[in-house]
């Protein structure tokens, strides 16, 4: 079985997602990302880490970091999105302008709603 073939295991994925791999001359160890020292147990288990592990984990954080973006900006990507349509109407309410609407305008209109409506959420390894 090639290394392409394993699968990484979640808990390891976990402690890299939150572990803060710069260098701490107060404790001279790795560090979780809100400043614990890695237990000897973490570290071991960092320690067996594989490629896959590691590119998984970096995959989920750059997930992460575009669904923040796109959360930060939802509310001014929304009414950017919305604009075409309500020029079109004379009786300019939401309702009317989702009837316009495509069925790929509408998948839109979800997404930036949810984001619009729903509240930031932090970051959960093997979530994202």
């Amino acid at each position: 079985m090639t290394e392409t073939d394993i699968r990484p295991r979640l808990d390891i994925v976990a402690l890299l997602c939150d572990a803060d791999f710069k260098y701490r001359p107060d404790t001279n160890i790795w560090s979780h990302r809100d400043g614990r020292p890695f237990s000897k147990e973490e570290r071991a288990l960092a320690f067996t880490a594989t490629r896959v592990e590691f590119e998984e984990a970096s995959e989920q954080l750059a997930r992460y970091r575009e669904y923040r973006r796109a959360w930060e900006e939802a509310s001014e990507a929304f009414q950017r999105f919305l604009a075409p349509f309500m020029e079109q109407l004379t009786e300019k309410n939401l309702g009317n302008a989702v009837q316009l609407m495509s069925e790929n305008d509408r998948i839109e209109f979800d997404r930036l709603l949810g984001l619009v409506i729903h509240p930031h959420r932090p970051f959960t390894p093997n979530t994202f």
